[in-house]
């Protein structure tokens, strides 16, 4: 009978050590949210992510300008809706930041207006770190990583 004791008590130690491990990303939205939640959100930001790169590169044309501010505009929008509903606040302040830049790229568009290669290259940075994020996310890692320091130097030139 100690012997067994003893086992039942080694057992309860171990699950509470594992209750004590924070759960990852993932499962924790999937524990707060409905799952069709959950995957329409990491299939739209994954959608979203996929094109950034090309609308970013097109904004240093002039013929692609319009149509690249104004898309990139409605993406780093939609994201930032719904990481707020899912409360995912560094995906949150990024894409606010991002998202009042393309809002001053966009009021430029008809003007011939085009964006400069100090925007561009930031802005490749961000999405590569939103990239990073949904890595994150899908990898059910415990925290999303931090924000690679070059984010934090916002260009002053963003249009040439």
């Amino acid at each position: 009978m100690k012997y067994f004791t003893k086992f039942n008590l080694n057992f309860v130690t171990i699950w509470q050590k594992s209750k004590e491990q924070k759960m990852g990303l993932l499962k924790q939205l999937e524990a707060d949210y409905d799952l069709d939640i959950i995957e329409d959100y990491l299939t739209h930001f994954g959608v979203m992510t996929g094109l950034l790169d090309k609308l970013i590169v097109n904004l240093s044309r002039d013929d692609e300008f319009d149509a690249s501010s104004y898309e990139l505009n409605r993406i780093f929008h939609n994201i930032k809706t719904a990481s707020e509903y899912l409360k995912l606040s560094p995906i949150v302040k990024l894409t606010t930041i991002v998202e009042d830049i393309t809002n001053r790229l966009k009021s430029r568009r008809g003007a011939g207006a085009t964006a400069s290669n100090e925007l561009i290259d930031w802005l490749l940075l961000v999405a590569d770190q939103m990239q990073g994020y949904l890595d994150d996310i899908e990898n059910d890692e415990i925290y999303l990583r931090i924000l690679n320091p070059k984010i934090i130097a916002i260009p002053n030139e963003i249009f040439n």
